[in-house]
């Protein structure tokens, strides 16, 4: 006998809610990619000039890591088969942990499959009910019982106050190193003196790591706290698919912190290892980000060289580019549908820059999430300005930007 279906379903609601996000202009769309050459990817049969990657160094397409992967799916095939803590930890994956671990100036690390899985793993491994974690108003959110203090970005007078006023035995900062959609650059040192002072433990860096700091070791080794400068309270997190060219994560830190996120995180623990493949492929860009000089010398001159070319459109526009020395660079639009429509007008001309808007940002600085690469080149940029000042000319400043 077949069920009486319910006639007013909660099922029923999806079409009103996706309408909602199409009115406020915040339904997300994929598009089918794949490479077309340096800095291009192909969609939709077009070739576009790209801004969109996280690839800083252009190290996902490099033919020995491309060697690398083939070689460890003959070694030790495709999938790892199990947890770690089963059987899938492999020696390829506990080589690459070995290396991280030098490669950061730090004791130990923790090589996770997934950058969102580290993240969202080890903090309920580290706090709990009762404890507290203050976090930087512009992190991504994390799953966590702790009570979260959110502090407004970089004001370290409001999180020392937060502290202070905390009774919890437990107390974890969370700070991006290179925040991901500004791209500006947090004082490490400072937020360190006060988890000293607050006994506290501070993590992440993820848009750093293979760009900032000596070789590209990260942005604790341009803060000197690797090494013989280590501090005991810092875990050091860094994802492997964006500077370093392939997929996963790591946590690296004191020892005994390490081995407890080894016993404790859900996601680690539960979780199928990354195939081996994968860390043959890293170990080789640990070599490739640590020789990478050259294209870190050619980022920063590309990031100048954009920088100084916008001016002139900025003025005509009503436009804001962000304070950032990084590859992140985000230029403020200001309302959802302008900045689709800026977006919309770089592909008509052949190029592809994200429009980024709430909640990934605060409401009123929907942007353009300019990535830059080393695989770009000065008529590159030349392009992308030209076509931005083109554009310029049918935008009016908005209040949110």
């Amino acid at each position: 006998m077949n069920p009486t279906p319910h006639t007013d379903s909660w099922l029923d609601e999806f079409p009103g809610r996706l309408a909602a996000l199409d009115r406020v202009h915040l339904r997300r769309r994929r598009h089918a990619v794949e490479p077309a050459g340096a800095a291009m990817l192909r969609t939709g049969g077009h070739e576009l000039l790209a801004f969109c990657s996280n690839d800083y160094l252009a190290l996902a397409g490099h033919p020995e890591m491309a060697e690398a992967v083939c070689e460890g799916a003959r070694r030790f095939g495709v999938g790892a088969g199990a947890s770690p803590l089963v059987s899938g930890h492999s020696t390829a994956n506990d080589a690459l942990e070995q290396e991280l671990a030098a490669f950061v100036g730090l004791p130990r690390a923790l090589y996770f499959y997934a950058g969102y899985a580290t993240n969202f793993g080890i903090v309920p491994a580290l706090v709990g009910e009762g404890d507290a974690i203050f976090s930087d108003a512009l992190n991504h959110a994390r799953l966590s019982r702790a009570r979260i203090h959110r502090f407004a970005h970089a004001d370290l007078a409001e999180l020392e106050q937060q502290m202070r006023a905390s009774t919890a035995r437990r107390k974890l900062v969370i700070s991006d190193a290179v925040f991901s959609m500004d791209g500006d650059v947090a004082d490490i040192p400072a937020l360190l003196t006060l988890c000293e002072r607050h006994d506290a433990l501070l993590l992440d860096d993820a848009h750093g790591f293979g760009v900032c700091g000596p070789q590209g070791r990260g942005s604790l080794a341009a803060a000197g706290l690797t090494g013989a400068g280590a501090s005991r309270r810092v875990l050091y997190m860094a994802t492997l698919g964006k500077a370093a060219g392939v997929a996963g994560a790591f946590v690296a830190g004191p020892d005994d912190l390490v081995e407890w996120l080894l016993q404790k995180t859900r996601s680690y623990i539960f979780a199928t290892a990354a195939p081996a493949l994968l860390a043959c492929a890293l170990r080789v860009s640990l070599r490739l980000i640590e020789q990478g000089d050259q294209r870190r010398t050619q980022l920063r001159r590309l990031i100048a060289q954009l920088r100084t070319d916008l001016q002139p459109v900025l003025a005509r526009s009503g436009w804001r580019l962000g304070q950032s020395d990084t590859p992140i660079q985000p230029l403020l639009i200001g309302g959802n549908a302008e900045a689709l429509a800026v977006m919309d007008g770089l592909r008509e001309q052949g190029i592809w820059v994200p429009a980024i808007r709430p909640p990934t940002v605060p409401e009123g600085t929907a942007r353009l999430r300019i990535a830059l690469s080393a695989a770009h080149t000065d008529d590159h940029i030349h392009r992308l300005v030209q076509a931005l000042d083109r554009l310029a000319s049918d935008a009016t400043p908005h209040p949110g930007a």
